[in-house]
């Protein structure tokens, strides 16, 4: 059985770096071999497979020397991500469907990506591959064998890592009674025998004004502007804390 495990890391600077870069690169080959596939398949109606693609990044790789700085296992993935997304085109086509080609990505995502393997947990740090030690705010035990790690970035900036996980084995939960109450530490909250959270709905108008501030400023910030990344990000925050 498989089970994926999310957790939040730390990466220093030299490390956040490299990630930041990593997903350049990996957006790179993805659009790169994207283009080359649509070209040929509108000139030959035929498409390059995966294999094609990889021996061919080899030698992009002697061009284009900054890709070797990164994980290479994460240019791979990005070839098999394109891979699958392009077989879907396909089949979508083959069935009579009208379907577009892959969609290119976009450095401006605020939601990006990669995927690699090979990483193990040390404490309360992660080995990733390039990072080294990653400090890992690992906040339930991992068991099973780990065959993947993908390492994200959400809109606010932070940072995050999930494992899948192979031969994992659910424990048996033991059958406890319910506890009825309400928690009193917390004053904008009721919490219910049932888990079912209310929040408090002066703080939820409370949450909503500030959230049309923060986007009415954002609103006002010119396009690629450095403010309007930070204006961007406290939007970002104040999305995740209403959904918190």
């Amino acid at each position: 059985m498989e089970k994926s495990f999310k957790f939040r890391i730390y990466p220093n600077e030299l490390q956040e770096n490299l990630i930041q870069r990593t997903f350049g690169c990996t957006r790179f080959v993805f659009n790169h071999y994207l283009a080359e596939r649509i070209r040929v398949y509108e000139e030959t109606k035929e498409t390059l497979n995966y294999n094609f693609c990889s021996a061919d990044m080899t030698a992009l790789k002697r061009e284009l020397l900054w890709l070797k700085e990164v994980d290479a296992i994460s240019l791979q993935q990005s070839l098999r991500n394109l891979d699958s997304a392009y077989q879907n085109f396909f089949r979508r086509v083959k069935h009579g469907e009208v379907a577009g080609f892959p969609r290119f990505k976009s450095k401006r995502d605020n939601y990006k990506s990669y995927r690699t393997n090979n990483v193990s947990l040390h404490a309360k740090k992660i080995q990733l591959p390039k990072l080294g030690q990653v400090p890992c705010r690992i906040s339930k035990q991992v068991e099973g064998r780990i065959l993947s790690a993908t390492v994200s970035q959400n809109p606010s900036g932070k940072y995050f890592v999930s494992l899948c996980v192979a031969d994992w084995e659910p424990n048996k939960l033991k059958k406890t009674r319910k506890k009825v109450g309400i928690d009193l530490g917390i004053k904008d909250f009721a919490i219910l025998s049932n888990r079912i959270t209310i929040p408090n709905p002066k703080l939820l108008r409370q949450s909503e004004r500030n959230l049309a501030h923060l986007q009415r400023s954002l609103s006002r910030k010119s396009k690629g502007s450095k403010n309007r990344e930070k204006a961007r990000i406290k939007v970002a925050r104040m999305h995740e804390k209403v959904a918190n």
